[in-house]
């Protein structure tokens, strides 16, 4: 088993796999978030009950096996948050990751352990899965690179459901060139080849994070703008963020309860706080406030398609504040931090669009990702545009 001084490692479900000899990727190495499945081993998604009540997979998650193939080994499964519901790391069952680069403070979630091992240098890449926010939430707290690719571009199969209409495989790297040659080998379809040439800087999405990061971000903000040969700023408002993050996180809650419901209710599990509130939220989501609110996002997902056209980037900030202070009382990072949080991430998710978050600020000593949101299918030229920052 690996020397895991950081905590971002399942103990009770560990694996380990030698990658191909020659590939890509060959000699580098990989984790796992806790919700891919890999043959022969027990997926656990956070909680210990669902490790309990599951036999081994007997199968292996294509993106798993993509890495393998390439010649990434694969070193560890990491800790996720309980059924991936949270966007703060700290999982009451089984611990919460360090964030290395800030040990007093949550590493952010649910991809938690994947973003710890690769800021502590324990990987080289980790993949994860956002749906709300959890690749780019912890890459931001850990100060990482971190990438939510285009929805449906990379393959699903083999990883647990949660919320299918946002789920995605995200990976995290320390290098931004490793982080691309990681999709060159993760991403499938047609990619957006329109040359990246137009940056939207709506000032009220920074509006929306605390001071310290507005103030950080402006630095980076230009270096960014300086690789573009337009630049769109606004002061207008392009959207109601607060009924979009209401709209997602109904649409979300409906599938979680629709895919997850069942098993809750056979098995009643114990959550911890926060989890335990909207498992029980998402029990009570009706039909018809599911169906108004998928009619309302597809009018949402034109209006962002619309707004972000191929070889636009919108620039915002990743999270509104830095990683809050480990054992904050969970009224507040798991209701108010992450309402905050979800009015800014919904954007990309709402969508379906790719989000890279890029460790480029610093405010209160902790880092702050500044994140670029592409048109569909523009994964590789976010990629690449990290590449030459």
């Amino acid at each position: 088993m690996i020397d895991d001084p950081l905590g971002a490692f399942c103990v009770r479900n560990p694996v380990a796999l030698p990658g191909a000899t020659t590939g890509p990727l060959a000699g580098r190495t990989f984790a796992a978030k806790d919700v891919f499945e890999i043959a022969g081993t027990p997926t656990g998604f956070g909680h210990p009950e669902w490790l309990r009540t599951h036999p081994p997979a007997t199968g292996t998650a294509s993106a798993v096996q993509k890495l393998l193939d390439a010649g990434c080994n694969l070193v560890g499964r990491t800790i996720s948050d309980e059924m991936c519901y949270s966007l703060s790391g700290e999982n009451v069952h089984f611990g919460t990751p360090r964030n290395p680069a800030a040990p007093d403070r949550i590493p952010g979630g649910s991809s938690a352990g994947s973003a710890s091992a690769v800021a502590g240098g324990l990987c080289d890449i980790a993949i994860g899965t956002d749906c709300g926010g959890s690749v780019r939430i912890p890459a931001s707290y850990c100060g990482i690179y971190g990438i939510r690719t285009t929805h449906g571009r990379v393959a699903t199969d083999g990883v647990l459901p949660f919320a299918e209409s946002f789920d995605v495989v995200g990976w995290f790297g320390r290098d931004p060139n490793l982080l691309a040659t990681a999709g060159s080998v993760l991403l499938e379809g047609a990619a957006v080849t329109t040359k990246l040439r137009r940056v939207l800087v709506f000032s009220k999405l920074f509006d929306r994070a605390e001071p310290t990061v507005r103030d950080a971000m402006r630095a980076p903000v230009a270096t960014i703008a300086a690789n573009f040969s337009e630049i769109v700023e606004s002061d207008e408002d392009f959207a109601d963020l607060d009924a979009w993050r209401v709209t997602f996180q109904t649409v979300q809650a409906s599938e979680i309860w629709r895919n997850l419901g069942p098993w809750v209710l056979a098995t009643q599990p114990q959550f911890g706080p926060g989890i335990k509130e909207r498992f029980a939220a998402a029990a009570t989501v009706t039909d018809e406030a599911a169906t108004a609110a998928r009619a309302r996002m597809a009018d949402i997902r034109a209006h962002l398609r619309d707004t972000i056209r191929p070889g636009d980037v919108l620039c915002l900030p990743t999270a509104p504040r830095v990683a809050p202070f480990r054992n904050t009382p969970a009224s507040d990072v798991e209701v108010a931090y992450r309402n905050a949080a979800m009015a800014l991430l919904c954007i990309a998710g709402l969508g379906g669009l790719p989000q890279i978050t890029l460790p480029l600020a610093t405010a209160e000593d902790c880092p702050a990702g500044l994140s670029l949101v592409g048109a569909a299918g523009a994964d590789e030229a976010l990629l690449a545009l990290a590449a030459t920052l």
